[in-house]
């Protein structure tokens, strides 16, 4: 990264936490995304408002003289009238690239366990001990689908983490969610984010279990009238995207009723959404491409085939 470019990285900060204060000020957003290479020598860096912290995040480790700059213009941010408007606690650099993806707070105090809000839900984030926090920002416009779409559905949410798509759901009138993710201390956040929206956990499933391993199990408690599948790029021991999607989507037709939906996502930048089209029509057949879902509007990269692909498809 070049540290020349970080006057443009602060004017754009200052620019969309403006006008983010004016609009929904206690909204979680992505304010900078560096990662859609539209500002030139900012490729990794991003920055997250969380509410009342600024995270900024280094994907890489950069040099000494752009770490300086961006301490040094981060410190004299903290002195302006903008940060003292927004009543920001803490300012905050994540560099990923270190063992443990340290957090660095260089202004205020650190709140590890903020509660934030996403269209009016609120989700429980853990800041500091995990590399990522327990909610990805570039998803929130398939919660708000998930919302919309969800009223008097059964719903299934493959690779669930902490079941943000759960709690859409049931606020957007499901009867039932069913989540499943290996992670059991994943789905724990889940059921804290359901009682912080004083959901009703009679309404939930949590399945801490490998999805090839719990099909049977799955196509017990369905059908369903609607199946979410955003699974990591890669994990290890238990899932590859490019060798291990197609097992979970020919087993669709089984779990899903007539006229069912499933949002299938693909998070991974050498993936592009036809990957999903062609595996889909190969080898759940009955599974009908409808759309793409858009992405946040913050999310905006010079080639979209890079960011997030959520792609809905109908059961015939």
């Amino acid at each position: 990264m070049d540290a020349r470019a970080l006057p443009v990285f602060f004017n754009e900060l200052e620019t969309r936490l403006n006008e983010h204060l004016g609009a929904e000020p206690s909204e979680i957003r992505r304010l900078f995304h560096g990662r859609g290479r539209s500002f030139v020598g900012l490729e990794q860096l991003t920055a997250d408002w969380l509410g009342d912290q600024l995270l900024v995040t280094l994907f890489i480790e950069p040099d000494a003289e752009f770490l300086a700059e961006l301490t040094r213009g981060l410190q004299t941010f903290s002195e302006q009238d903008l940060w003292h408007k927004c009543a920001g606690r803490a300012i905050l650099v994540q560099h990923r690239k270190r063992a443990s993806s340290p957090i660095e707070v260089l202004w205020g105090e650190l709140e590890p366990r903020p509660v934030v809000y996403e269209h009016g839900l609120q989700f429980q984030l853990d800041l500091g001990r995990n590399q990522n926090h327990g909610l990805f920002l570039d998803m929130r416009l398939g919660r708000e689908w998930v919302r919309q779409q969800a009223e008097d559905k059964r719903v299934l949410n493959l690779f669930a983490y902490t079941c943000g798509f759960s709690v859409a759901a049931l606020k957007g009138g499901a009867n039932h969610v069913v989540n499943l993710d290996m992670a059991r201390g994943m789905l724990n956040r889940g059921r804290e984010n359901h009682k912080l929206n004083q959901q009703d956990l009679s309404q939930v499933t949590f399945l801490g279990h490998d999805v090839f391993k719990s099909l049977g199990r799955l196509r017990k408690l369905g059908p369903y009238e609607l199946i979410i599948i955003d699974p990591p790029s890669f994990q290890k021991g238990s899932f590859a995207l490019t060798t291990d999607y197609h097992k979970i989507l020919r087993r669709l037709p089984d779990l899903l009723t007539p006229n069912g939906k499933v949002l299938a996502c693909v998070n991974a930048p050498a993936i592009p959404s036809q990957f999903l089209i062609d595996s889909m029509a190969e080898h759940a057949p009955t599974l009908q491409f409808v759309e793409r879902l858009a992405n946040p509007p913050e999310f905006a990269d010079i080639a979209p085939e890079a960011g997030l692909k959520a792609l809905v498809f109908r059961n015939n």
